[in-house]
């Protein structure tokens, strides 16, 4: 999963940063409003972490321009402003959620988690598919009810596929949620941690969809 953080604080934003690639997301981070604009134009993200006071364009003023252009990506705002009238008044602008700063990171993850079930139309905070299981707050996959020793990425593609069964995902799709900034894509990167999923799952878990990518089948 792709985030975005938006956070002119050096040491929030780093903290962040690394703190959620550590729980296996893929983390963009930007300083200002301008910035996230750009980022946002360019990438499909799963879910912003966005703080309200950005330079030059305010974290609102983003919030409601990306609403009026009916952009539905889940977003968490992240701001020192503890009011009532600031929450509900971020709520209103759209945002699907609002910590106030300090945050423990985990919460945020927790967040986060929360966001992305929503976003899909999933309330079981674990993702079953037949006989596999997938827990995304411990990173446990099981088959069988065998847990299933997983690399990060690997992790990160069976992930995206089975939040939509049945659904097909093009070999772009994935790398554009596995891999950040400045991080180097190997040509056949993806095919490989496709292959050595099917070697640990079984060929049938994933299967390719000539033209179009590759799909986990919908099971009962």
């Amino acid at each position: 999963m792709r985030l975005l953080v938006v956070e002119d604080d050096a040491m929030i934003g780093i903290s962040l940063r690394n703190g959620l690639r550590q729980d296996g997301y893929t983390v963009d981070w930007v300083r200002d409003g301008a910035a996230a604009e750009l980022a946002i134009a360019a990438t499909a993200y799963d879910a912003i972490l966005l703080d309200l006071g950005l330079p030059g364009r305010s974290g609102l003023e983003l919030l409601a321009h990306w609403r009026a252009r009916q952009n539905p990506v889940p977003v968490l705002i992240i701001t020192a402003r503890d009011t009532v009238a600031d929450r509900v008044l971020g709520l209103d602008t759209g945002a699907d959620d609002y910590l106030v700063k300090p945050f423990d990171l985990n919460e945020v993850s927790a967040r986060l988690r929360a966001l992305l079930r929503r976003r899909v139309g999933r309330a079981a905070p674990i993702i079953e598919n037949g006989p596999l299981t997938l827990d995304p707050a411990s990173r446990e996959v099981r088959l069988d009810g065998n847990e299933i020793s997983l690399s990060a990425r690997e992790f990160g593609i069976l992930h995206a596929l089975m939040e939509a069964p049945g659904v097909p995902l093009s070999r772009s799709q994935l790398e554009e949620r596995l891999y950040g900034w400045q991080e180097e894509i190997g040509s056949n990167a993806v095919e490989v941690h496709i292959h050595a999923l099917r070697r640990k799952l079984g060929s049938d878990r994933i299967r390719n969809v000539r033209g179009v990518g590759y799909m986990v089948p919908r099971e009962p």
